[in-house]
């Protein structure tokens, strides 16, 4: 499945060849590499692999594996022995090791935890401090210092955990900020290059499951991390080169999260990630995300066949807080149950970074194959707010994207909902569409997908507010049971909605305040106002959100009628849509004939909630090449509704 991303991969060669010279072939076999080639491609010459493959058992440096006494020494003894060696692998055989102090990794070391081994946290508080960090005051405190953790390193290379065993922080690691003696993370790795982190469980993390910061080229596959009682699974932060694959990450905070922050006194990239084949869920929180901490930007990443079981915030979430450039993102099959939010973008303005730094963007996302469905109790609609008419979200196209929520809302308000600068779904006040609510958004394209929702809503599917060029094309929307209208476009330059209906085959009734419609060079419209009119039909502009100058009043009539000559290039069956606005409570129906010929008899024409409120009604047309007439005509004394526009396309 990568190998349209040959180019990557040869990128990481260098990488595993380094690493597996260091560690040798035990380090191959569970360094998550996939493929044969690739591997005897980086294996190295087969005395240098017997000699790199060297390993040290850590009972034979003094560990008892018997969970009560503190096997730390032994283990760092183990691990220096390792590295003087030249690197080779450090074995815990099957048992239990007390770890009371802080281990400190070396380079050209890999971890293996055979099956049955694992590593227990102590309650002793005998391990490292937390070193002072003059940038502490830029991120939350677990995020600025690393030393306070049971497996620390800082500017290592060729490191690894293999196997199948455990690290687990037996419930004695800090969840907050950690006291003297007190570790909050399991694994801390700062300014790493050729990590391996495979096959092994990582459970009861304290703050975090794993934290690393400032490094290049990181290999995972089957990796777990359980920390659900307890808070982040895998922070990965201002680090590049990623291929994770296989991962189980079940957390209480955040599960899989990537952040870039100023724990290190610059800004540095992030990007050239791949995650594939994982499942993720968060208790309280997010299941995949970027942020809060976002100084440095983010491109180049790629999440396919995701599995995502809960999340008490965003399913999929981007924030750009501090001034990062997020872009070339692109999620791909991708399947969410219980989330309050399955999808949040936002750009804001906190700016907590060293540096002068500026808002950011969020641009070139792509959703392909994406299927949320919400939770009973609370929910946020899928939401992609910016920050302002100058900072965007931009450029982003959802293919196939499917979303159910929980829906049980009442008719509200359809203004421009409160937004209190925090990070979190919630920092925006209840979306006034049950479904997507964008805002300050350019280039956004919808093309299939569908919003419904799981209890009847009052509000409409869609709002689109300040923006341009926001296209749906193929949408099933659900209607609401008291909505004023399906689809809204406030004050929108260039929308379109095409080949869409509700979840009854209907037309969805559109509101466009503020807003005008371009729906490309395919589709040729035609104004009403220019077409011809029965006797007493006039021309009017009382009500708002029409297109062109005006909309046609017909008189209350049976046989009223508009009638466009249209141009066809050639001859065939084309789609004519007929904008229209019925405020009454009752259908108004019409027949609608082709050069003469009824081509369909009292097609309905529903209610549109107001006068204000527009929608499109699309039929199937039998055009000859040049010029054709095509007139809709009143079937009942209640004459016609409203008559805006004919798009013909």
């Amino acid at each position: 499945m990568f190998l349209h991303r040959s180019r990557r991969a040869r990128r990481r060669i260098p990488h595993l060849a380094a690493a597996i010279a260091a560690t040798g072939v035990a380090a191959l076999a569970l360094a998550g590499v996939q493929g044969t080639a690739l591997a005897a491609s980086a294996a190295p010459h087969p005395a240098a692999a017997k000699a790199a493959a060297a390993v040290f058992n850590v009972k034979d440096y003094g560990a008892t594996g018997n969970g009560s006494t503190n096997d730390s020494p032994a283990i760092n003894k183990a691990v220096a022995a390792a590295n003087t060696a030249g690197g080779g692998i450090v074995e815990f055989p099957s048992g239990s090791y007390k770890s009371a102090n802080t281990v400190h990794l070396k380079s050209n070391v890999t971890i293996q935890l055979d099956a049955g081994s694992k590593v227990l946290g102590s309650s002793a508080k005998t391990y490292d401090a937390a070193e002072s960090n003059p940038n502490d005051k830029y991120q939350d405190y677990g995020h600025s210092h690393f030393h306070d953790a049971m497996f620390s390193g800082d500017k290592l290379s060729n490191i690894g955990f293999t196997g199948s065993g455990t690290i687990d922080g037996g419930g004695n690691l800090i969840t907050g900020n950690p006291g003297a003696g007190q570790a909050d993370k399991i694994l801390s790795l700062t300014r790493c290059t050729n990590l391996t982190l495979s096959g092994i469980t990582l459970t009861r993390g304290g703050h975090f499951g794993a934290l690393i910061n400032g490094c290049d080229g990181v290999v995972s596959d089957h990796l777990t991390i359980a920390t659900s009682s307890d808070r982040d699974g895998w922070n990965i932060i201002s680090t590049t080169h990623v291929t994770i694959t296989n991962a189980n990450i079940s957390s209480n905070d955040d599960a899989l999260v990537f952040k870039s922050d100023w724990a290190l006194g610059q800004t540095l990239p992030s990007g050239h990630v791949t995650v594939t084949n994982s499942t993720l869920q968060a208790k309280c929180c997010n299941a995949l995300m970027f942020g809060s901490e976002t100084c440095g930007s983010f491109t180049d990443y790629r999440f396919q066949q995701i599995t995502i079981l809960g999340a008490g915030k965003s399913g999929l979430g981007i924030v750009s807080m501090d001034g990062a450039d997020i872009s070339d993102v692109h999620y791909q099959d991708v399947t969410m149950t219980g989330v309050h939010s399955p999808i949040m973008e936002k750009i804001g303005t906190r700016l907590r970074c060293g540096g002068s730094p500026k808002v950011g963007h969020i641009s070139n996302v792509t959703f392909t194959n994406v299927t949320g469905t919400g939770v009973a109790s609370t929910d946020y609609s899928p939401t992609i707010w910016g920050a302002d008419s100058s900072h965007q979200v931009s450029d982003e196209t959802f293919t196939n994207v499917n979303l159910t929520v929980p829906g049980g809302h009442g008719t509200m308000s359809t203004g421009v909902p409160s937004d209190n600068g925090d990070y979190n779904p919630n920092s925006i006040g209840t979306r006034p569409a049950y479904g997507w609510y964008l805002h300050n958004v350019s280039g956004i394209h919808f093309t299939g997908g569908s919003v419904k929702v799981a209890k009847t809503d009052g509000r409409p599917a869609v709002i689109a507010n300040a923006g341009s060029a926001i296209t749906f094309d193929g949408l099933t929307a659900q209607t609401g049971s008291s909505s004023p209208f399906d689809v809204g476009f406030q004050n929108i330059t260039g929308y379109c909605l095409s080949n869409s209906h509700n979840t009854s085959g209907g037309a969805l009734r559109v509101s466009a305040s503020g807003s005008t419609q371009s729906c490309g060079s395919s589709a040729t419209r035609y104004e009403a106002e220019n077409a011809t009119l029965s006797t007493g039909d006039t021309v009017a502009t009382n009500h708002t959100g029409f297109s062109g100058s005006g909309f046609v009043d017909t008189t209350n009539a049976v046989g009223a009628y508009v009638e466009w000559t249209v141009t066809a290039p050639a001859a065939g069956t084309y789609t004519a849509t007929v904008g229209y606005a019925n405020g009454t409570t009752t259908d108004r129906p019409m027949d609608v004939a082709v050069n003469g010929t009824t081509a369909d008899a009292a097609a309905s024409f529903p209610t549109t909630a107001s006068w204000n409120t527009w929608a499109g009604k699309a039929f199937s047309v039998p055009l000859n090449a040049g010029a054709n007439t095509i007139r809709v005509a009143a079937s009942t004394a209640n004459g016609c509704p409203n008559l805006d526009y004919l798009d013909l396309g």
